[in-house]
């Protein structure tokens, strides 16, 4: 499978090799083979050993194209096919991806530490438009496209469920 992470020139290729035991696998990522062994996983985290070192991920919400996961505490987003959102529109006939939309949704729920941007404002593809606290984490929350402000619809202080429209940008 190839993925590429927003924000990270490049992308990565990674492919099991061998089963060793009972969730004990040999992978290969970028040509570089490495021991992985599952401690624990369902169906919104997974919990492994990667060559020695400890690693937590937890899984928020996943398009066709996209999943937002917080990794080792890092909120990113993995690309799984940068174009893959474009074709299936384009196949079923529906216009635009999901850059075009106008809302920008949170990834998780939280409370509103912190808006970036006025009503009006200019907004580029990355800019962090608010902070959300979640499970005592601070969790910068980015513009999707660039484009302005149309409305905002979160408040400081207040909080923001899951999927929750934050921004909408036009």
């Amino acid at each position: 499978m190839e993925c590429k992470i927003e924000d990270i020139e490049g992308t990565f290729h990674g492919e099991i090799v061998d089963k060793l035991g009972k969730n004990e696998y040999i992978i290969k990522l970028n040509d570089r083979e490495q021991n992985l062994k599952i401690l624990n996983m369902d169906s919104r985290k997974i919990e492994f050993v990667l060559d020695q070192k400890y690693h937590k991920v937890k899984y928020l919400d996943s398009t066709t194209s996209k999943m937002n996961l917080v990794v080792d505490g890092v909120l990113i987003t993995l690309n799984k096919h940068a174009n893959l959102d474009e074709i299936v529109y384009k196949n079923l006939g529906i216009a635009g991806s999901t850059d075009s939309e106008l809302a920008l949704k949170s990834p998780i729920p939280g409370k509103v530490i912190s808006i970036a941007l006025k009503k009006g404002a200019s907004v580029k593809k990355g800019d962090v438009v608010c902070i959300l606290e979640s499970m005592k984490m601070q969790v910068a929350i980015k513009a999707h496209k660039d484009g302005k402000i149309k409305s905002i619809r979160i408040k400081e202080g207040g909080s923001v469920a899951k999927n929750g429209i934050i921004v909408e940008i036009e």
